[in-house]
């Protein structure tokens, strides 16, 4: 067969083919499929129920390097422990404890007060007891607890002891890798060339309870001793889980001063070959294309009395305002909320903070202390006589 009939062959079937209607199937419709429009998924924390109200005046709340939650009691004068699902296990009575820490041996290291007679006179001033919870053997646990150590204010730097240090109010205590810990002092003698600091403070101590130093903050203006204004909250980077814990010295602490716009500070702690230095961190700058909020913005708080650093890799920075009845969330660089999940329209952060004032779950009423656990959120609601428990929507499978 030559090439022309060949060609005429290609010709006749192509045209067979193309007039047999339907010969490669009909087109098929979609109009049927509803497309899917996208709905952002809101981040929210979301209250776990039920409420924990076994208490009286839940002041301060602990989430410990032994795997047991820890709550204060001030109004019974307690420190109670209970287990993850919020379960009592066990009271301890303590002479006016109102805070608590534990260091990496597991001790409690709680804030309270003791009687004191100076030239005859009584005092009732604060101090920290350290509380041993090992029992014989390999028994551990709150029903075995002894106090073995009393770090009384102001004799653990001086001799001597005057009036107004009875107004001295040691707050609240975050302890270091090596077991070292800051505690934070207020008071009315705010002198910064006064013998073992002024009484605005943080102080640092050692890993046997022995006082150590104030801290002196290094800025762009000076050395400052009297740095600090009215502290109470402070968390350091070493948190729980116990195999993990460790980091630097930095600390967060909040302030209550009336005179301090910025009341939330992260603290670094910065070595040189010219020796070391306490720094504020330059966090960004406000940005609202990235977030609302920062965690250093002017006037963003009222009365901050709590902070915590979680410590299993989320990064962070959690805020208690007990005058604003509200808890904030920011991240370790200072915005505030939490990255949007996958998928979503935005890269903007997503405001998670919460609160207002209120018996709702998910409101307070003088909340005081915030803990965490195994992506859990604890909040004492001390005016609601609870604690809170809620869970990020981001964290949900």
């Amino acid at each position: 067969m030559n090439r022309t009939v060949k060609l005429s062959l290609y010709v006749i079937v192509l045209f067979s083919l193309t007039a047999c209607e339907g010969f490669f199937g009909k087109k098929t419709s979609t109009d049927f499929i509803e497309v899917p429009e996208y709905s952002p998924r809101e981040v929210a924390y979301v209250p776990v129920q039920p409420a924990l109200t076994d208490f009286v005046n839940p002041v301060d709340i602990l989430a410990g390097f032994d795997e047991l939650m820890y709550v204060v009691d001030q109004a019974t004068e307690e420190i109670i422990s209970m287990d993850e699902s919020g379960r009592i296990l066990k009271r301890f009575k303590l002479q006016g404890v109102k805070s608590i820490a534990q260091n990496r041996r597991l001790d409690l290291l709680a804030i309270g007060t003791i009687e004191t007679k100076v030239a005859g006179q009584d005092f009732v001033v604060n101090c920290i007891y350290k509380v041993d919870m090992h029992g014989p053997g390999a028994n551990f646990g709150l029903e075995y607890a002894r106090v073995v150590d009393t770090i009384i204010h102001p004799f653990y730097f001086k001799t001597t002891f005057s009036s107004s240090d009875a107004q001295v109010s040691l707050n609240k205590i975050a302890v270091l890798e090596d077991n070292r810990f800051y505690v934070t002092r207020s008071g009315t003698d705010n002198n910064p060339q006064k013998f073992g600091g002024p009484d605005d403070a943080v102080l640092l101590f050692d890993r046997d309870g022995k006082y150590l130093t104030p801290v002196s903050v290094n800025t762009p203006s000076g050395l400052f001793r009297n740095y600090f204004k009215q502290p109470v909250g402070i968390s350091s980077f070493v948190q729980p889980p116990q195999i993990s814990a460790g980091g630097p010295d930095h600390f967060v602490f909040t302030s209550i001063s009336e005179n301090t716009s910025i009341k939330v500070q992260i603290i670094d702690y910065i070595e040189t070959d010219f020796g070391a230095n306490y720094e504020p961190r330059i966090l960004f700058e406000s940005d609202a294309t990235v977030s609302d909020g920062n965690l250093t913005e002017s006037n963003k708080f009222s009365e901050p009395v709590s902070t915590l650093v979680t410590g299993d890799g989320t990064n962070f920075i959690f805020v208690v305002d007990r005058s604003k009845d509200s808890f904030y969330q920011f991240t370790v660089t200072g915005l505030e909320g939490v990255k949007p999940p996958t998928g979503a329209a935005s890269t903007k952060y997503q405001l998670a903070s919460f609160g207002g004032t209120g018996t709702g779950l998910s409101q307070f009423n003088n909340p005081t202390a915030v803990a965490y656990k195994n992506r859990i959120v604890w909040i004492c609601d001390a005016g609601n006589q609870r604690v809170l428990r809620f869970k990020l929507t981001t964290d949900f499978q």
